[in-house]
């Protein structure tokens, strides 16, 4: 299967996103915005300027805000109308290392057992004290142990880490700061009803479950893509597929960052990461396609106040642009 990575940046081509674009087996889309400098180019890359966002997926253009990170979604329906069949999601100051890659999709791997509720996942991959952004702040010190036997998974979303400024939240790096590096160990799976946040940083999704892309778009910055995993995990369980971890494949030299402004906007994430799981379980029908379950897991969010109602309208233009992208290449 053709794979594409999809970033979005505002600078000029990141040593980053000149590496990504090197990977010669992988399609390199670059989603651009208002502040992106329009001279912008790299070989190897397909740029997608505003312009020609508005005419992939007009509708979803009209209530998608300027200047903000969700326009992302552009570049992952752009790899959908070319054919991709996965889609690496990653940002501008992620350098990959000369092993990167995912594991297979399907296979025999260390699986943890079910019904575990959240982990720390980082622990399986460090002794060093650190926790990954959308960990609920009462799992920070504490942590099952890491017993895995071998099973057969078909993994939907694989999450590969990130060393020496891993995706952590702004507690860690208000009061911590310490680069990790992690270890090198065979990858992960988390079993059913185990859970653990993953994000938009080096991640890679399977073609059957590419709506599940959708990036809230009225949430804070710094809760869109740990909300987005929070609501995709119980959907993957519904249709047997897992979520897996595996070891760092990339290096994040991390762009500037204002602590305390990113921990007022993971706020949300610390009030609701807990309840996310369950409001979507509970709205999800095995008789639905994966696209109305999602439909219906953010208007169980609404209900609950945890999204705002227009979050639906985008949601629902985002659907039928996946749609609309998908159908191009049937």
């Amino acid at each position: 299967m053709s794979t594409a990575i999809v970033i979005t940046t505002i600078f000029e081509p990141s040593e980053a996103v000149r590496r990504f674009a090197a990977l010669r087996e992988h399609q390199l889309i670059v989603v651009g915005d208002r502040k992106t400098p329009r001279t912008w180019r790299c070989d190897n890359a397909r740029f997608l300027p505003l312009e020609e966002q508005k005419a992939l997926a007009p509708e979803l253009d009209r209530r998608m805000p300027l200047d903000h990170y969700c326009r992302k979604m552009f570049g992952y329906l752009y790899a959908m109308r070319e054919g991709a069949g996965l889609i690496v999601d990653t940002d501008d100051d992620n350098i990959p290392k000369p092993d990167f890659g995912f594991p297979p999709l399907e296979g025999a791997f260390a699986t943890m057992p079910g019904e575990l509720g959240f982990i720390n996942v980082y622990r399986y991959f460090t002794a060093q004290k650190i926790w990954p952004r959308g960990l609920p702040l009462r799992c920070i010190s504490t942590q099952p142990a890491f017993a895995t036997q071998l099973e057969q998974s078909r993994i939907g979303i694989w999450q590969a880490l990130a060393d020496e400024d891993p995706d952590v939240d702004a507690i860690y790096r208000l009061t911590d700061n310490t680069p990790c590096y992690f270890d090198e160990r065979a990858p992960v799976v988390l079993g059913e009803g185990t859970l653990a946040p993953f994000n938009s940083q080096n991640t890679l999704i399977r073609r059957e479950l590419f709506p599940l892309l959708y990036l809230p778009t009225h949430v804070t910055f710094r809760f869109t893509d740990i909300l987005r995993g929070l609501v995709a995990q119980p959907i993957l369980w519904l249709y047997g597929y897992r979520l897996g971890f595996t070891q760092a494949t990339v290096v994040q030299k991390r762009n500037p960052h204002d602590y305390f402004k990113d921990f007022l906007s993971e706020v949300p994430v610390y009030q609701y990461a807990d309840e996310v799981p369950q409001i979507v379980a509970g709205a999800l029908r095995a008789s639905r396609s994966l696209a109305d379950n999602l439909y219906e897991a953010y208007a169980a969010l609404e209900r609950h106040h945890i999204v705002e109602k227009r979050e639906s309208e985008v949601l629902s233009a985002w659907l039928e642009a996946v749609r609309e992208c998908q159908h191009e290449t049937v």
